[in-house]
């Protein structure tokens, strides 16, 4: 749905939440030792900070319940076959691929950290290179929601401005199938539908935003290059200069 004119000046207006300690954010999770990228300034007011959830991470990132659902099927027809000994095969090397993948999952959350402030968002990701994005409000265009069970979801953002991330780097907190342009997604966080219309409240600041909420159709590469999917109002950008405005970066620690 979109946001008009009226609704953008009662958002603008809407109060904010109280902000978050900034010392809360060096004990949870991936520490940014004081980077600009990856530490909000003393003057950044911390609304919300957030990890993804490691059992929906396993499954919508590492797709653990097709490969257990896959080796599933291998065991059952190998018994129905009468084939005992591939039947133990495939389930022990079914299992020990859920636990690797569920193992790279759980890696992944623990190195996560994502923190929205008064005028960007910052990603702290990365598993075996930690990586600091840094996500100006005024450059998100449109927010969108994929809601995963009654709280969880995932959170894909358009993005503006002449600088873009790429996939390797932010995956997998990258929404699928948009490699030509990337967009950051903050994956499996709780209360997904208040954060998201958090991000959209906080980026009114900046201007008009597509305010769409609706649930993400995630569509085959080809069906993606063909434009099956309505394209995002642009955002009217007013001019500010603040301290989260340095651009949109992300770059190893």
């Amino acid at each position: 749905m979109a946001l008009t004119n009226t609704a953008s000046k009662a958002v603008a207006a809407t109060p904010l939440p109280a902000g978050i300690d900034h010392s809360e954010l060096e004990n949870d999770g991936p520490k940014a030792f004081g980077d600009r990228m990856g530490t909000p300034a003393a003057d950044e007011k911390v609304l919300w900070k957030g990890r993804p959830a490691i059992g929906l991470l396993a499954r919508t990132a590492f797709h653990t319940h097709l490969l257990g659902a896959y080796f599933a099927a291998l065991v059952v027809i190998a018994v129905a076959l009468g084939k005992t000994d591939a039947a133990i095969v495939a389930a022990v090397l079914g299992t020990v691929l859920l636990a690797m993948l569920t193992m790279l999952a759980w890696l992944s959350a623990r190195s996560t950290l994502y923190i929205l402030t008064d005028s960007r968002l910052i990603m702290r990701i990365g598993m075996a290179i930690e990586t600091r994005i840094n996500i100006p409000l005024k450059q998100v265009q449109a927010a969108h929601l994929r809601l995963r069970g009654a709280d969880h979801g995932d959170i894909a953002l358009e993005l503006t401005g002449e600088r873009l991330l790429g996939t390797v780097l932010l995956w997998p907190h990258v929404r699928p199938w948009r490699y030509a342009h990337p967009q950051p997604m903050l994956r499996a966080v709780p209360d997904a539908a208040s954060v998201a219309r958090m991000i959209a409240d906080t980026r009114a600041q900046f201007g008009a935003i597509e305010r769409n909420l609706t649930e993400i159709k995630d569509a085959s590469p080809q069906a993606s290059q063909a434009g099956s999917q309505p394209a995002a109002i642009p955002a009217r950008i007013a001019p500010a200069h603040r301290h989260g405005d340095q651009g949109l970066e992300g770059a190893p620690a």
